[in-house]
């Protein structure tokens, strides 16, 4: 339903408009655009991406880099966002290999997002045949693309530029336009399967596309579906990432260990690669400690516990009894399944009145499977029965000491469903005089059900892990069902049960960890939940615009008519998040407390746009054309602000373009951001205080660290040898505080672009474009990391900052508080957005098409588009040093893809390769503190050198068969990377059908 507030604004900024306007005027002139072979053709002029009004591609100044549907479908990929992972600007997107396992966050598990520039996800606007889409995650205006059918696209458009002012909020760092297929007559359906070269990881697709035109061509209703199911991928399948002989890392070598001063021999490399990694004093039977000095002396199954060759300096170890880290991160590919269904319609009355709908369902299901849960450290009773019987009774008088990695108890995982229904009503037509209009109104909910599984119910599990022999029976029961204090197991839990009654029909089962399945499945189903929350986002949007020109008054030098378009936009966004009732009351032993997420916020805007063709046609000025463009905006949370862009096109003659654009624009704070309670969160935090890391920051660091340590209450001595990742037990997740900030501001961005459009004429078909982009954002919203929050503390001129003021060290040792296996203690770290960082990017994007056809052996079609990284920096607060995060990882200098397509009568081959240049696996501030780091061949992340083969054969004019291989040379992610530089699927095979009919009865 469109508010009164909605129609009062459509009421209020367009319909004046339609009146003042609405004035006599010539034909619109002729455009021209551009065919398959690069050659121009005449026709009418039409919207593309970046405008509003009607005009060539190529009168366009904002570089725009066009994916189309047959570009789409040559790749064999069936999700778009890996499709579009290709693109060098959108290469840093979080495509299925990111969307599960131990990358996906909460909530998160079989997300695909786009993130322009490497900018964030927040910072990419993402619209559908040029309208918002609403978010697919809770707090954030980030889009799913899951929720986008692939074979009903048109082709997908990438614009760096001058976005906001055209579009709106959230694209200062550009816009992602999915244009979709339109009049569609006829039938269309395609099939493909597909399996990787282990028989696994298997993908289906199938989508149909049915279209009809009645009433002479007047209306046209098309209805489409789409259906695709990729399997899971666990680690554990493929030998480099869950095979302890294969799985291997680079960490601190041990036979060159820092000094107190923090120094090292820089002859030899500070860092060397490691394999059969284990976690340190953690076995999945147990490992145990006896006599309470911090080291396991048994394993749970009784054998003397072997510690392998601890790794000081990291949480890692080298054999042993311990748990082996291969295997242990999850899934390298979640499972999703996908539903889409559009249903596209529109009529036009007469050449004024034309209505036009869209309907949109999608149902997504996604599933990944995580690390397990773990202890470390936990406390056992000395009466304890199951530890008597193990080692003997009096074996651990004081208790004992138990860390255990719970393979057992099943792997942690997320089960996600996403409903998304958006519907577009408009009304759109020729005013005459060639004026044109478009009201439409945009209504899209986003609800998810997100249920967490395998959770460890905190005071079930620590009472049913406290086991005693009843002296009346000499059976093993839980302490709590023969008496109750008013606390379950003070040595851990330490509070009143709140999930169950104490007492002899409280239902407890013990629970015994020492071996492996030394418990039943009711004992697992008492202890474990499987903990159920949900979210809900809406968005609604009104908007209204004219575009013409002023033919009737004037025109320019060689006929160029001055085109406009004005309009305005109401926007409304709502989110809530529902944690469950089990993470409300902070009832889960994993999970710290959280609360109900809520927010919305409503934007009034105004915009105008024009575009001059001052001269056109002429000799020496084929094109001399500037536009521009204002939006003024009022949002309810941040107030007024002002978005504008200016370019130009020049073109001396047809066969070359100098283009060019400068902007402003704008992002209010998300819904999140603003208005996220305070909850609780674990998080690791790597401490830059350690010795072994003082030189890895800036020239601040040492020198911040003595000061912050002395200051707690530790002797130079002490500070000299600071070093808690030697300990195991400071190198588990923190206990600390999330949430929103409601005094945050805009950020504002400045943009720029220039660059060149090359067609020769006498070499027809070929098309080169160069662009180079500078992109600074200044009051920037930045929400760190605790490890991030740590090192910004002691990274800055001094520690008299925010950062510092935000994590919490304890007295007398320095250590991060926040231990999760002791609730008593406080917070370890506050982390939520502040207006204190400032981005700035730069660098080009180029492209080459040539299509050249020949009488004897067919057409060949090569397309490249390419990016180069000139610069990638942030000031993460104000008076801080400058980051250079360039050729760090997702920051290559060199990216891009290029693809040859052979046809020869019913038969194409097409060939693709995906190229990225490598990067740092240090950063910059860690390389110029250790330039020893590691060996020269191990600084970097090797190279992406991706090769992809498709041969497709036509029966006839309506079907084809097809198939392919992605990864030909199947290769495999970095060491002790599952993911970076490239997917850890490795080689997959496809095949499929396509079928096609220009009628559809």
């Amino acid at each position: 339903m469109i508010s009164s507030r909605s129609a009062l604004l459509l009421g209020g900024a367009v319909l004046p408009a339609l009146a003042v306007l609405a004035m006599p005027a010539a034909h619109a002139q002729d455009a021209a655009a551009t065919n398959d072979a690069g050659v121009e053709d005449a026709g009418d002029a039409i919207v593309v991406t970046g405008s509003r009004i009607a005009r060539p591609e190529l009168e366009v100044a904002n570089p725009v880099v066009a994916i189309t549907a047959g570009q789409i479908e040559q790749t064999g990929r069936t999700n778009i966002t890996d499709i579009l992972l290709r693109n060098p600007a959108l290469s840093a997107s979080t495509g299925n290999s990111l969307a599960g396992g131990a990358d996906a966050g909460f909530g998160g598990t079989g997300l695909n997002l786009l993130n322009l520039r490497n900018l964030g996800e927040d910072r990419t606007l993402v619209l559908v045949n040029g309208k918002r889409h609403v978010s697919g995650l809770a707090n954030s205006a980030a889009v799913d693309i899951n929720t986008i059918p692939q074979d009903l696209i048109e082709q997908v458009d990438v614009l760096t530029g001058g976005a906001s002012a055209i579009y709106g909020a959230d694209g200062v760092s550009g816009v992602v336009n999915f244009v979709l297929k339109r009049d569609f007559e006829g039938l269309s359906v395609r099939g493909q399967s597909g399996i990787s070269s282990k028989g696994d990881a298997a993908n289906r697709y199938f989508s149909a596309l049915a279209g009809k035109n009645f009433s002479d061509g007047r209306g046209n209703i098309a209805l489409a579906y789409e259906y695709n199911k990729q399997d899971r991928l666990g680690s554990a399948k493929r030998k480099f990432s869950g095979d302890p002989a294969h799985y291997r890392e680079i960490l601190q070598n041990q036979d060159d260990l820092p000094l107190a001063d923090g120094s090292d021999d820089p002859s030899v490399p500070d860092r060397i690669v490691y394999g059969n990694l284990t976690w340190p004093d953690s076995a999945i039977d147990g490992a145990v400690d006896l006599d309470l000095d911090g080291i396991p002396d048994y394993t749970g199954s009784g054998l003397v516990y072997d510690r392998g060759q601890q790794i000081i300096g990291t949480s890692r170890a080298v054999g042993g009894s311990n748990t082996p880290l291969a295997g242990y991160f999850g899934d390298l590919l979640p499972e999703t399944s996908r539903h889409v269904a559009n249903l596209l319609a529109s009529y036009e009355f007469s050449p004024a009145l034309r209505f036009y709908a869209e309907g949109k369902y999608a149902e997504t299901q996604a599933y990944s499977v995580g690390q397990p849960a773990y202890d470390f450290f936990t406390f056992l009773a000395p009466d304890n029965a199951f530890l008597n019987d193990r080692f003997g009774a009096g074996a651990a008088p004081e208790g004992a000491l138990i860390s255990r990695d719970h393979l057992d108890f099943g792997l942690r995982g997320e089960d996600a469903t996403r409903k998304t229904k958006r519907i577009v009503l408009g009304f759109d037509g020729d005013l005459g005089s060639n004026l044109k209009y478009d009201i439409s109104y945009v209504y899209g909910q986003t609800k998810v059900r997100t249920k967490q599984t395998a959770n460890l119910i905190a005071d079930r599990y620590y009472a049913a892990l406290d086991a005693v022999r009843d002296p009346a029976t000499g059976q093993i029961v839980c302490r709590s069902s023969l008496s109750y204090d008013g606390v379950i197991d003070p040595n851990n839990f330490g509070g009143p049960a709140s999930t169950f009654t104490p007492g002899a029909n409280s239902g407890c089962r013990p629970l015994n960890v020492l071996g492996v399945n030394q418990f039943d499945q009711a004992t697992l189903d008492w202890v474990l939940a499987d903990d159920v929350s949900h979210a809900r986002i809406s968005q609604e949007v009104v908007s209204g615009s004219i575009s013409g020109n002023l033919d009737s008054l004037f025109t320019f030098p060689g006929g160029g008519s001055f085109g406009f378009a004005v309009g305005g936009e109401y926007r409304q966004e709502k989110s809530r998040n529902t944690p469950s009732d089990l993470l409300l009351n902070g009832e889960l032993r994993d999970w710290a407390q959280m609360a109900v997420s809520s927010g919305k916020f409503d934007v009034k805007e105004a915009f105008v746009e024009f575009n001059a063709p001052l001269l056109s046609d002429m000799p020496y000025a084929e094109l001399l054309s500037v536009s521009g463009a204002l939006r003024l905006s009022d949002y309810s949370t941040v107030g007024s602000t002002t978005t504008w862009k200016i370019d130009g096109i020049y073109a001396p003659i047809p066969d070359v373009r100098f283009r060019g654009s400068y902007s402003q624009a704008v992002r209010a704070p998300n819904i999140g951001e603003l208005f996220r309670p305070q909850s609780g969160t674990f998080q690791f935090v790597t401490d830059p205080c350690d010795v072994s890391r003082l030189n890895n920051g800036t020239q601040y660091r040492a020198a911040n660290c003595a000061a912050l340590l002395s200051g707690l209450g530790l002797s130079a001595d002490q500070i000299a040898n600071f070093s808690p990742s030697t300990d195991a037990q400071n190198t588990t997740s923190r206990r600390g505080l999330t949430g929103g900030n409601p005094n945050l501001s805009e950020e504002t961005a400045k943009s720029w672009t220039a660059g060149v459009v090359l067609q020769p004429s006498f070499i027809p078909g070929l098309t080169l474009t160069f662009d180079w982009y500078n992109i600074k954002i200044k009051d920037a919203v930045n929400t760190t990391t605790p490890t991030e929050l740590a090192e910004l503390c002691v990274d800055q001129p001094t520690i008299d900052n925010v950062f510092c003021s935000n994590i919490f060290r304890e007295q007398g040792t320095g250590l991060v508080l926040g231990d999760g296996n002791d609730p008593a203690r406080r917070n370890g770290f506050i982390i939520s957005p502040q207006n204190v960082a400032a981005l700035s990017t730069s660098g080009a994007d180029f492209g080459i098409r040539y299509v050249l056809r020949t009488d004897n052996v067919g057409s060949f079609v090569f397309n490249l588009n390419g990016g180069y990284l000139d610069t990638m920096t942030e000031v993460p607060s104000i008076g801080a040093d400058l980051d250079d995060d360039k050729l760090e990882q997702y920051n290559p200098r060199w990216r891009g893809s290029a693809d040859v397509t052979w046809n020869l009568d019913n038969l194409s081959l097409n060939y693709a390769f995906i190229y990225q240049s490598k990067t740092r696996r240090y950063t910059t501030e860690q390389l110029a503190g250790d330039p020893d780091m590691a060996e020269k061949k191990y600084i970097w992340y090797k190279e992406l050198a991706q090769h992809d083969v498709r041969v497709a054969y036509s029966v006839d004019d309506n079907f084809e068969f097809y198939a392919g291989v992605n990864n030909l040379t199947d290769q495999k992610p970095d060491i002790g990377m599952l993911s970076y530089p490239i997917s850890g699927l490795g080689r997959f095979f496809y095949a499929g059908f396509k079928v096609n009919t220009d009628k559809l009865f």
